[in-house]
């Protein structure tokens, strides 16, 4: 697999997306077109496809509602699909889209095969395409909006180095994504760079290793407990690619009335941040979705009306396997119970009362949350 190429620059913040010049705002759906930029053409419609509530809950909770209110404030025509875990169903939404009129797809794919049959079809009718969170091997996206997801994965192997601390050669489980999902290919390199070299300096062993098809959390369930009876339990720590399936080594381990190891995440959950907050996951990677969909909602208001993308927005470039697709990436940030108060809960991303809700209320107190 050819690896992710970025510049690595943090995009200049969260800038709020507003109305431009004074601009009616259009509702989600509306087939009509809402009012373009400053030469008074109309602007296109632009259609969101979305993969499932599965893999994550921000799909709905977050991306959701930020694009939405994004798209509406410019003033640009939406319709946003949700594909609910199936291919087929990705398919029909995006021919249904561009039947109904987009000339944007923001897409994010449920695997490379699929989510090329989607862009090929888009361009073969002249309809632009944005990569959005995941890269489509070998596809025609235009764009490609994410997070450096390379530096994910490294920030999960040195975050599980650092709450392993000095335990003399610990053994590990890796419980990696999605086997079809590129974003778990570019995870997993970015972790492996941290810890194949303290598997082949024998500093640590790797004593399971196994992908999680469509990041199915009842499957990681089922892999992480055969993950513990052929080990014996003896597993120290466990690089998990995500909060979902960190959640699931937790719930094993909380059914066997076993001691919390440490077991990394990503996607700063509600559930991952209450699992770092009782001690049983050692921390998760923030990739901040309101910066992605500002960043992505930028870019396709830009194409709706015809205009070159803000300056400094597009910032690198990502090989998909046949070419280097323009890109704007974001930089991830290592969350533990250390910096959770100065990162998601300062950032809005997460709020107390949710995070600190039932049972937690006295932990987040003793942890001066």
């Amino acid at each position: 697999m050819r690896t992710q190429m970025t510049t690595r620059r943090v995009l200049a913040g969260a800038a709020t997306l507003v109305a431009a010049l004074g601009l009616t705002a259009c509702g989600g759906g509306d087939d009509d077109g809402g009012s373009g930029g400053g030469s008074g053409a109309k602007a296109q419609k632009v259609a969101v496809l979305l993969p499932d509530t599965q893999s994550s809950v921000r799909w709905e909770t977050a991306d959701r509602p930020l694009l939405e209110a994004a798209f509406k404030a410019a003033g640009v025509p939406v319709e946003i699909q949700n594909a609910q875990g199936d291919k087929s169903t990705q398919q029909q939404q995006a021919e249904q889209a561009i039947t109904n009129g987009a000339k944007i797809l923001l897409l994010t794919n449920l695997d490379s095969g699929s989510g090329a049959a989607i862009e090929a079809q888009a361009a073969a009718k002249g309809v632009k395409v944005i990569d959005y969170d995941r890269l489509t091997l070998k596809g025609k996206a235009d764009y490609y909006v994410s997070f450096d997801n390379v530096k994910v994965g490294e920030l999960q192997g040195k975050g599980l180095v650092s709450c392993l601390g000095s335990k003399e050669k610990p053994r590990i489980a890796e419980l990696n994504g999605s086997p079809d999902d590129n974003n778990a290919t570019l995870f997993a390199q970015g972790y492996n760079s941290v810890l194949d070299p303290l598997f082949k300096a024998g500093k640590a062993e790797k004593v399971a290793d196994q992908s999680v098809p469509d990041w199915d959390n009842q499957q990681a369930l089922t892999i992480y407990e055969q993950m513990l009876q052929k080990t014996g339990g003896k597993i120290d720590g466990v690089l998990a690619a995500n909060d979902g399936l960190a959640n699931s080594v937790v719930s094993a381990m909380r059914s066997r009335k076993l001691q919390p190891i440490p077991v990394t995440g990503q996607d700063a959950t509600v559930q991952g941040l209450q699992n770092i907050l009782t001690g049983d996951q050692c921390m998760t990677v923030y990739k901040a979705i309101k910066k992605e969909a500002d960043a992505a909602s930028k870019l396709a208001i830009a194409l709706s009306k015809g205009q070159q993308p803000p300056a400094g927005l597009v910032n690198g470039k990502s090989d998909d396997g046949a070419r280097q697709v323009p890109s704007a990436l974001l930089e991830p940030v290592s969350v533990t119970k250390d910096n959770l108060k100065d990162t998601v809960l300062a950032d809005g991303f997460v709020k107390r009362e949710e995070l600190c809700a039932g049972k937690l209320a006295s932990v987040c107190e003793k942890a001066g949350i």
